[in-house]
């Protein structure tokens, strides 16, 4: 039989994984980010990609697909890894960092510079409220061709649509479009993009 505590730790992870407040302080929670933070060690101290390719799949059970290849530079770090989904032929360069509370999302070939952050994490505003460890989370989502340039962040609930470019250093806090270049803090578009043949750009 289940004891109260691993009962009420399974609550509280699933209300994190539908975005809602959590006790992130829980003790289920914080044994699986400690495993995935000793995963990532692990990670970023093996020498043969091949063998990193295996943990990053099979130990921290990053979401790719068997048929395409994925490139990930160490050092990675993250805080669950199953929330992390990547669609074909990702690149993610080293030192990047996924806080995946929900659900992080990259589409086909996706190339992320060094230092790229994407957090879901949000804690309240109200300080008394923060130091009780409550907190929720929104979802990230990347298109499918973008290129993120260094140390890029993403913010809770941000998403860039097909074929987006973020200049480096940008930090996105709200929704963009396909086609578009984004850069600056809070980022911008600075230029929209032709969208390929056939495609009509997006309001």
């Amino acid at each position: 039989m289940d004891s109260i505590e691993d009962v009420e730790g399974q609550k509280q992870k699933e209300r994190m994984l539908r975005g809602e407040s959590y006790d992130a302080s829980c003790k289920l929670l914080m044994l699986e980010r400690e495993r995935a933070h000793d995963i990532c060690f692990d990670f970023n101290n093996t020498r043969y990609e091949k063998d990193r390719i295996r943990i990053f799949r099979e130990e921290l059970k990053v979401n790719c697909p068997e048929d395409s290849q994925t490139w990930v530079v160490p050092p990675f770090y993250c805080d669950y890894g199953y929330n992390i989904h990547l669609g074909k032929d990702v690149f993610i360069n080293m030192n990047c960092v996924f806080l995946d509370v929900v659900k992080i999302s990259l589409g086909n070939n996706c190339l992320l510079g060094p230092g790229v952050q994407m957090y879901t994490a949000r804690h309240p505003i109200d300080h008394k409220l923060r130091s009780t460890f409550l907190e929720d989370a929104r979802e990230i989502t990347i298109g499918d061709d973008c290129w993120i340039g260094g140390c890029a962040v993403f913010c809770p609930g941000s998403s860039v649509g097909d074929r987006v470019v973020v200049g480096a250093g940008a930090v996105v806090t709200k929704k963009f479009p396909s086609d578009v270049v984004i850069a600056g803090t809070p980022a911008t578009i600075i230029r929209h993009l032709d969208p390929p043949d056939g495609k009509q750009r997006e309001a």
